[in-house]
């Protein structure tokens, strides 16, 4: 069973690593691997988070503009590092993650395109913490607009949990849409998209970019839309350059 199929008429000189022809058993076991090696690196990165989890906290605290944080419950602060650890330490275990998971769907793939799955590990990583820390970096942007649109008689009174629930969307949100880049390059090198495509749709895109950018973004100026419009742009035309050169 393949991950990625193909069609039929295969050309005689692309032939497939005999390695990966694995049963459905096998599949299974490789699925196994791969879940345990990814739950433990995020098991013992959330331990170690757990030691750094205050100081991560009020970094949060004050990088969103806020004095103070409160808690509703005697188990809050606790509850309250624990996610905080919980979430760094799946940051910090998203480069295993992502191996885990390109290594997974390696056996899929033909011989010759099996050399890109390391350079796509450190590119799915790579992007993946930019988007993190773009959200990061944008964050008191955020609740500088979000927090304006309330009227001079509300006032706004932060709890952990809400702050933190937001916090985690944004970089979930970010280091998602960050990964446009890999997977446009997946897709042209595996030559299901060419540039051609993608030049051919470039208004489309830019369009759709626009949208996105849009979305994700709060408020009604110009200038927040155009904090993610721009990085998703310049994603967009250098992959699409990469591919062009690479003759995709």
């Amino acid at each position: 069973m393949a991950l990625l199929t193909r069609g039929r008429g295969e050309p005689p000189s692309v032939q497939r690593d005999p390695e990966a022809r694995m049963t459905v058993i096998e599949h299974l076991e490789a699925l196994r691997r791969a879940l345990i090696i990814s739950i433990a690196a995020w098991t013992v990165c959330t331990i170690v988070a757990w030691f750094f989890s205050s100081e991560a906290l009020s970094l949060l605290i004050h990088r969103a503009g806020l004095n103070n944080v409160v808690f509703l419950g005697p188990t809050g602060a606790f509850l309250l590092r624990f996610k905080v650890a919980l979430y760094l330490g799946i940051v910090a275990a998203a480069p295993i993650i992502f191996w885990q998971l390109w290594w997974f769907v390696s056996p899929g793939l033909y011989r010759h395109e099996k050399r890109i799955v390391v350079p796509l590990i450190a590119a799915t990583s790579f992007f993946f913490l930019l988007g993190v820390s773009f959200a990061l970096f944008a964050l008191p942007l955020f609740m500088r607009v979000l927090t304006s649109f309330a009227p001079p008689e509300l006032h706004f009174l932060p709890v952990g949990d809400d702050l933190l629930a937001f916090v985690l969307a944004l970089v979930i949100a970010f280091g998602v849409v960050f990964e446009m880049p890999v997977i446009l390059w997946t897709l042209g090198m595996l030559r299901i998209i060419s540039t051609r495509w993608l030049y051919k749709n470039h208004a489309y895109w830019i369009v759709g970019l626009g949208l996105l950018a849009n979305v994700m973004t709060p408020g009604l100026d110009p200038l927040t839309p155009l904090i993610v419009f721009i990085p998703l742009v310049l994603f967009w035309e250098g992959t699409a350059l990469l591919l062009k050169v690479s003759g995709r």
